[in-house]
């Protein structure tokens, strides 16, 4: 299916997250078999104030054989702050990483940069396939690190969060999440389903992470602000951060 058809928000954001969207979806179509995804209409493109400000909210969702949700969602507030989000939901039959990458941008400059194939393990490791693909990626140096936040212990020892400092730094960041992306999406069209004993261990660490990203004060209040608790509340556990139980294994 095209991914490409539909006006977007992306044409006023600023260039490298507008790039970064084009290259996420170009990247998925390039390796996988989209299917729509049933989000609820209503969702899918959202307005709200913020403090004075409007706020728009982009969602976009597909499935494959192998996620059970891809989710980009694209935000804008006035012309103080851009935001891209993206992540990829695989479904329970697939002991896969939770792959995200996030960009924050505003008054001409991205803020925050972050990506990561998130393990849903146990012991919190990634599969050998993925160490050794991501150890393999050319080195990438950043002149601007950044501190996870203190909920972080879901994210991989090849996480990185980063504030570029210019275009050149962008530009590298894009084609990091894009070797992350190709590096996931390999992997995932050769993945074999598990057994049922590692489907609820699959369940129980996307279940993990999810709890873990809800914590993300950040995003919570700008929701709650613009839209009121109730909601930033459904939302934020119903689109951004949605997961199987484990009584629905």
């Amino acid at each position: 299916m095209s991914v490409t058809s539909k006006p977007s928000i992306r044409d006023k954001q600023y260039p490298a997250i507008r790039q970064l969207a084009d290259c996420i979806e170009s990247t998925w179509q390039k390796y996988l078999q989209l299917e729509p995804y049933n989000l609820p209409s209503e969702l899918g493109y959202v307005e709200g104030k913020l403090e004075g400000e409007k706020l728009t909210i982009e969602n976009r969702c597909y499935q494959t054989r192998e996620f059970r949700k891809l989710h980009l969602e694209l935000a804008k507030v006035g012309e103080l702050l851009d935001i891209l989000h993206c992540v990829m939901f695989p479904r329970q039959e697939f002991a896969l990483p939770m792959f995200g990458t996030d960009l924050v941008g505003g008054r001409g400059q991205i803020s925050a940069a972050i990506v990561d194939l998130s393990p849903i393990t146990p012991d919190f490791s990634l599969p050998d396939s993925y160490r050794q693909a991501l150890s393999a990626l050319p080195a990438a140096t950043f002149s601007q690190p950044r501190d996870l936040p203190g909920w972080g212990d879901i994210f991989s020892e090849f996480c990185l969060f980063i504030r570029p400092t210019n275009l050149g730094e962008e530009q590298l960041f894009i084609s990091r999440v894009q070797a992350f992306l190709e590096v996931h999406c390999q992997e995932a069209i050769a993945a074999q389903p598990v057994s049922l004993e590692e489907k609820a261990l699959v369940v129980a660490g996307q279940q993990y992470y999810c709890t873990k990203q809800q914590q993300n004060d950040k995003t919570r209040r700008v929701l709650e602000k613009a839209f009121g608790n109730d909601w930033a509340e459904h939302y934020m556990n119903n689109v951004l951060f949605d997961f199987v139980k484990k009584d629905e294994v």
